[in-house]
């Protein structure tokens, strides 16, 4: 699974958010975007998730997609499960198996039955993540993926990715800071809609 993007722009109006965005993230890479707030991350990451149409430029992808916002998208009064099989029937899964999975490495199985309203803003992003992995993509899109996660949960995090890295899935974690760098096989940075040259590579991390 790997994704292109070319001369990517866009605009609202007359003021320019993307300024002709060229990058590839290849398989089995672990990605990183970073920028300040206003820098045109919202926008790019809403592009490459299919929710907004450019306004110039091309982003390809092969294979399956997930996608996890900043944002939980969830209903405060259904539960872990109900969630769960609500997108087993979106994405026409034969099972629970992967969510499952999921459940444990995030360690939140025992809120399997509890309401989203009910949970803390950690577990309600667990969830999130859960969701966005729990159809096996090839590329996922991860916006601020481990706010609101304790220590051990940000660590359990990266294994995850780690893992899904092994298995020749591509991870590209947007994020306003840049403080994981040394967890990255490459980082780029998004200033004023212009995305600067490579800054990071660490493979083998």
């Amino acid at each position: 699974m790997s994704l292109h993007v070319k001369d990517l722009r866009h605009a609202y109006g007359k003021r320019q958010v993307l300024r002709g965005v060229t990058f590839d993230v290849p398989e089995g890479v672990l990605a990183g975007v970073v920028g300040e707030n206003g820098a045109g991350k919202t926008t790019l990451l809403r592009i490459l998730s299919g929710e907004l149409t450019p306004t110039g430029g091309t982003t390809t992808h092969t294979g399956t997609l997930g996608y996890c916002p900043q944002q939980a998208v969830l209903n405060d009064a259904f539960t872990v499960d109900q969630h769960l099989r609500y997108f087993q029937v979106a994405h026409k899964l034969p099972d629970l198996r992967l969510a499952e999975q999921l459940l444990d490495t995030l360690n939140f199985a025992q809120y399997r039955h509890e309401r989203v309203s009910t949970l803390s803003g950690g577990t309600q992003q667990k969830l999130n993540l859960t969701i966005a992995l729990m159809h096996d993509p090839g590329l996922l899109l991860l916006d601020e993926p481990y706010q609101g996660f304790d220590w051990d949960t940000y660590l359990r995090f990266w294994d995850l990715a780690q893992g899904l890295r092994r298995r020749g899935r591509s991870v590209l974690v947007i994020s306003h800071l840049a403080h994981d760098a040394d967890r990255l096989d490459v980082l780029h940075r998004l200033e004023s809609g212009v995305l600067e040259p490579d800054t990071h590579t660490s493979r083998g991390h």
